[in-house]
C-alpha cells in the first residue's frame, strides 16, 4: 500500500536530488529516508530512483508516481485544511429542520448570534413538523431538528381524535383514523436514540372572542379552567395538537366539539375573532401572529398545572460532537432562554 508519508519522501528526494538533502528538508535522518524509499519501491515492485554520479534522479516509474503524488498530496493538504477549519469553526455547515413557530421565534436570533461570532459556518433551514422532521434527522437530511411534544396524562399514549372531528367518515373509519394517528404521535415522541437539548416549556394560551364572558381573564384575574369551556365550539390545529387538546379536555371531563381544524395560526385567530369558536395555541405561535379581535388568556389543566408543550432540539449522538452542531445547539438554548 502506498502511504502519504512515502509520497512526501519521494517528492523531497526528487526536489533535492539526494537522500541526505531530503532528510534535512523533512527534518529526519538519512537512514529513515532510505528505509521509506525502500518501502515505497517494495509497494510498487519497481525501482523509483537511479543513482547518477554523486546524486540520484527518478526512474521512469518514479517520474510517473511523482506526477500523481503531487496531486494526491495537494488534495490531502486541502482536506486537512478544510477539516481543521471545521474543527476550529472557521467553516462548517449546519442544516436545521424546524416547526413553523420555532422558525419564526427561536431560529432567527440563534442563527444571527452564530453568524456574528463564526461567519464561516453556513446554516440552512427547512420547515417540517414532527414526525417528518425526525425522519429527516435520522435519514441524514439535517443535523438538528427542532421538535415539540406534550406531557402525557397519567397512563397514556396520546388520546385519539373523537369521531366528531372534521374529516372523519363513518364511525369505523373514524376509529381507524384515530388509532393510526395515535400510533404516529406515539412514534413522534420516541427520542431514545437521539441527543435531546431541552429549550423551553412553551405555555399554552386560550384564545377567546373579544366579547366572550371569560375574555377578561387575560387581565391577570386568574387562568381559565378548561372545564369552563366545555360547551364551546373548538378550533384545533395539527394532528399532534388536536390529540393533546382532546387529552386535556378528557382530563377536564368533557369531549371537545371540534368544528374547525387548521395548521394555519392566522386562520385560527381569524376564526376565533369571528366568534366561530375557541382555541388553545402555543405561546410561541402568538409571537408570530397579530391577535386582533381575540383575547389571550392563561389556561389551567384539571390537575391545576398550567398547560405547556416541551420544545427541544434533537440531534444524533455522533453529530452532537461536531463543533458547528454543538455551537448551534448552544445558540438555540440561548435564544430559548430569552422567552
Amino acid at each position: 500500500m502506498i502511504e502519504a508519508r512515502h509520497l512526501r519522501v519521494l517528492r523531497a528526494v526528487a526536489r533535492t536530488g539526494s537522500f541526505s538533502a531530503a532528510a534535512r528538508e523533512l527534518g529526519c535522518t538519512q537512514p529513515a529516508i532510505s528505509q521509506q524509499m525502500k518501502a515505497l519501491e517494495k509497494s510498487v515492485d519497481t525501482p523509483l530512483v537511479v543513482r547518477s554520479g554523486r546524486g540520484m534522479q527518478l526512474s521512469e516509474a518514479g517520474r510517473v508516481l511523482l506526477k500523481h503524488a503531487t496531486g494526491i498530496l495537494a488534495g490531502l493538504s486541502a482536506a486537512e485544511e478544510e477539516v481543521a477549519a471545521i474543527a476550529g469553526l472557521r467553516a462548517g455547515r449546519v442544516r436545521l429542520v424546524s416547526f413553523p413557530t420555532a422558525s419564526s421565534t427561536l431560529v432567527p436570533p440563534a442563527v444571527a448570534r452564530l453568524r456574528d461570532s463564526h461567519p464561516g459556518v453556513r446554516v440552512s433551514l427547512v420547515e417540517a413538523e414532527p414526525p417528518e422532521s425526525l425522519a429527516m434527522l435520522r435519514g441524514g437530511e439535517c443535523e438538528i431538528a427542532l421538535a415539540f411534544r406534550y406531557p402525557q396524562a397519567p397512563g397514556g399514549a396520546p388520546t385519539p381524535l373523537p369521531a366528531s372531528a372534521p374529516g372523519h367518515g363513518t364511525p369505523r373509519e373514524a376509529r381507524a383514523e384515530a388509532n393510526l394517528e395515535a400510533q404516529q404521535l406515539s412514534a413522534t415522541t420516541d427520542w431514545s436514540d437521539l441527543v435531546v437539548t431541552p429549550l423551553l416549556d412553551d405555555p399554552m394560551v386560550g384564545l377567546l372572542p373579544a366579547a366572550h364572558p371569560l375574555s377578561g381573564r387575560g387581565d391577570g384575574r386568574g387562568p381559565v379552567e378548561l372545564a369552563e369551556l366545555a360547551g364551546e365550539q373548538w378550533i384545533a390545529g395539527c394532528p399532534q395538537c388536536r390529540g393533546h387538546l382532546v387529552e386535556l379536555c378528557a382530563g377536564a371531563g368533557f369531549e371537545p366539539r371540534i368544528d374547525f381544524a387548521t395548521d394555519d395560526y392566522p386562520a385560527v385567530v381569524g376564526l376565533v375573532a369571528a366568534g366561530l369558536g375557541v382555541a388553545v395555541l402555543p405561546g410561541l405561535a402568538l409571537e408570530s401572529v397579530r391577535p386582533d379581535g381575540v383575547s389571550a388568556v392563561p389556561v389551567r389543566t384539571a390537575s391545576g398545572a398550567p398547560a405547556v408543550r416541551q420544545v427541544v432540539a434533537l440531534t444524533l449522538p455522533d453529530l452532537a460532537e461536531v463543533p458547528a452542531v454543538a455551537l448551534m445547539l448552544e445558540r438555540l438554548a440561548g435564544a430559548a432562554a430569552g422567552h
